[in-house]
């Protein structure tokens, strides 16, 4: 595999620069070896390297909502997808890379991406947990590059969960839809469309996201937490 390039490493710091005043992040880079699946550049190549971009804690939750409060529609039926592939795409544009978005066909591993980038492993809950963040994190975005990038990211070894003994993210969901360490979609809905469900989850976000004592100072704020939540196709 080739080195990174110096170029790359300024294109990175470029990168990084265009992000923060979105209340975005590169969440870490992954360079393809030969064999990998790789996703396809917009001119038909295979990728040598991605980027990922997201938020961390409610990082981009006050940059999102004055984007919304002034666009005509509010931003549309899907406001925060759309705001993503503005600032994403703009900053795709600028740097020469494709950009690749989550809710987007051809659907991307973007969690295998993310395992592989910062050594991140899946939580009782279906979402990948950081050692620092804990579940107050997201991938809203990657960018991909034609040549190797520079590791971005802090790779921790150890795994919250493997080392949570009470796991109070189990015993706090009203729905008991962890009970098998495995998240029960189906029951967590059903419950969602409870009087209870409505009044609790529903409106101040999930008991059992709450419960987990990893990155607790990142929670989303509750205006947020009220916005993810209302997005849910019950």
């Amino acid at each position: 595999m080739t080195a990174p390039s110096a170029s790359a490493e300024t294109q990175l710091e470029t990168v990084r620069a265009a992000l923060e005043p979105h209340g975005l992040f590169l969440r870490g880079t992954l360079n393809f070896a030969s064999g990998d699946a790789a996703p396809l550049l917009s001119d038909g190549r295979p990728a040598a390297s991605v980027a990922l971009i997201g938020n961390v804690g409610g990082s981009l939750w006050q940059p999102f909502v004055r984007w919304r409060e002034s666009a005509p529609d509010h931003g549309g039926n899907d406001p925060l997808d759309t705001w993503s592939k503005s600032v994403i795409g703009e900053i795709a544009r600028g740097s020469g890379a494709t950009a690749y978005f989550p809710s987007d066909p051809p659907w991307q591993p973007f969690q295998q991406w993310a395992m592989r980038a910062e050594g991140l492993k899946t939580s009782p809950l279906g979402i990948l947990i950081h050692p620092r963040y804990g579940l107050w994190h997201g991938y809203r975005g990657a960018l991909a590059f034609d040549e190797p990038l520079a590791a971005d990211s802090e790779r921790l070894a150890s795994h919250p969960c493997d080392t949570c003994v009470d796991k109070p993210c189990i015993s706090a969901c009203p729905a008991g839809a962890l009970e098998r360490l495995q998240f029960d979609v189906g029951r967590c809905r059903s419950y969602l469309r409870t009087e209870a469900g409505r009044s609790g989850c529903l409106e101040h976000g999930c008991l059992a996201r709450d419960a987990c004592p990893v990155g607790q100072d990142y929670r989303y704020p509750p205006a947020q937490l009220r916005f993810h939540m209302s997005a849910l196709d019950l």
